[in-house]
């Protein structure tokens, strides 16, 4: 046990522990991105709802953002484990089963994250499209376009080439916020670093791990959100 050095967690001999490591940093970019792209979808909607939505759909909206924003996402994260819970229990039972039921650990984190991702994301892209130059999307319709084209050809790739630097800070917050979903039950870096730690007796070294496993993480994925940026504000004028 003396011996045990931070190398043995990452070694894949006998008594190392990088294979359940490895397996713990799939499972957290796993849940990250999962979470991250539905909740781009749900920001998708809410930036409509704010943009163009009836008064009633954006004052739902504008409450969505609000209060996603404001409650702390640990809370929201058990409110949606525990609230399907106490939905999913009383349902089973109905059809004979017993005990507590919930949903499976994965979906029930990537969900709440992508529902409180979904508030930022709603705002990034909202942002963005305030700032695609009127007369870009005008000059789609007088050539022709129908609403679904141009927002496919004009609207979409102008928004998300303003929208990339904010989508680069969410990616950053998803990535923190899926060591939370350990409450859930789910082993990823977080969970797996206090199963080892509990094991070995040295959590200094596991936990040293995964911050080095975050940290390759989101340098990698930094590197090519800012690739991406180059890519969609090719050729776009900065003051």
């Amino acid at each position: 046990m003396n011996d045990f050095r931070l190398t043995t967690v990452f070694s894949f001999a006998p008594d190392g522990w990088g294979p359940a490591m490895s397996a713990a940093t799939a499972m957290t970019i796993a849940v990250a991105v999962t979470g991250f792209i539905a909740g781009a979808i749900i920001g998708a909607f809410g930036a409509w709802a704010k943009i163009s939505g009836s008064t009633v759909v954006r004052a739902l909206a504008d409450g969505y953002t609000t209060v996603l924003r404001g409650i702390p996402d640990l809370l929201v994260i058990y409110l949606f484990y525990f609230g399907s819970s106490a939905i999913l229990t009383p349902i089973g039972r109905l059809f004979g089963a017993q005990g507590f039921l919930s949903l499976p650990a994965f979906f029930a984190g990537a969900m709440a994250i992508a529902i409180v991702s979904g508030a930022y994301h709603t705002e990034v892209f909202r942002g963005a499209y305030q700032v695609v130059a009127r007369g870009e999307i005008e000059a789609a319709y007088a050539t022709g376009m129908s609403p679904a084209l141009a927002f496919r050809r004009i609207i979409a790739p102008l928004t998300l080439r303003f929208a990339v630097p904010g989508l680069a800070n969410i990616w950053q917050l998803v990535l923190k916020e899926s060591s939370l979903i350990s409450v859930t039950g789910l082993v990823e870096i977080l969970r797996q670093a206090q199963i080892g730690a509990g094991s070995t007796k040295q959590p200094f070294s596991f936990f040293l791990a995964a911050a080095i496993l975050y940290l390759l993480i989101s340098s990698a994925s930094g590197w090519a959100l800012q690739y991406a940026e180059r890519h969609f504000t090719r050729g776009l004028r900065r003051g």
